[in-house]
């Protein structure tokens, strides 16, 4: 905790070099409120970026740059709404209690902000042993949806948000297991999981 907010940071390292830095403040007090977010990501494996904003001072600041193209760039104002839960999606599926379906708001940058609606559909339950015991693990599915005319273009131009997936451990605390997905838009399919238990 920092001040009363929770700092979560994610890195990833690859051994051709590139690297993954992704880092989340939020509050806790009765619901999750992100505060401020920062990703940058570099190397081979991934378009350069670097994304950042703030709900305090209001502003954003987004750098993307795709293989053999020039950098892009935006700054400037951003409304923030209250259930904006970018890179959270962990968190917020550990917190819902085996809902159906949830639907958060999230945001994507291409540099420009544009706020999608996240998605997040349990699609189906396994099971993980742990030493001698069965722990039940709940599949979720997240799709973005981008609505209007944006929605309905997109994947007939290739250009449709990938589907992701989660597996989230449950009883007792919840906890991540793995994730099937790609990390940016058009890239590979990744996995990424715990050593420790393994899924069917």
């Amino acid at each position: 905790p920092v001040q009363g907010l929770i700092d979560s940071r994610l890195t990833l390292r690859f051994s051709d070099g590139s690297s993954w830095d992704e880092r989340c403040v939020f509050s806790q007090r009765g619901v999750f409120r992100l505060e401020r977010y920062r990703q940058k990501q570099q190397g081979p494996s991934f378009p350069a970026a670097e994304i950042s904003f703030d709900r305090k001072t209001g502003r954003y600041d987004a750098m993307i740059q795709e293989r053999g193209d020039r950098a892009q760039r935006a700054q400037g104002a951003i409304s923030l709404p209250a259930d904006l839960y970018t890179g959270m999606t962990v968190t917020v599926l550990k917190n819902t209690a085996a809902s159906p379906e949830v639907a958060v708001h999230t945001l994507v940058f291409t540099p420009e902000p544009r706020l999608v609606t996240a998605l997040l559909h349990l699609d189906g339950k396994d099971a993980v042993r742990i030493g001698g015991t069965v722990v039940p693990v709940l599949r979720y599915r997240e799709r973005l949806d981008l609505g209007g005319v944006a929605g309905f273009i997109a994947p007939l131009v290739g250009k449709a948000p990938p589907e992701l997936r989660y597996w989230i451990l449950t009883g007792g605390i919840p906890a991540f297991l793995k994730f099937e997905g790609a990390m940016f838009l058009n890239g590979p399919v990744w996995r990424l999981e715990q050593l420790l238990p393994r899924t069917p």
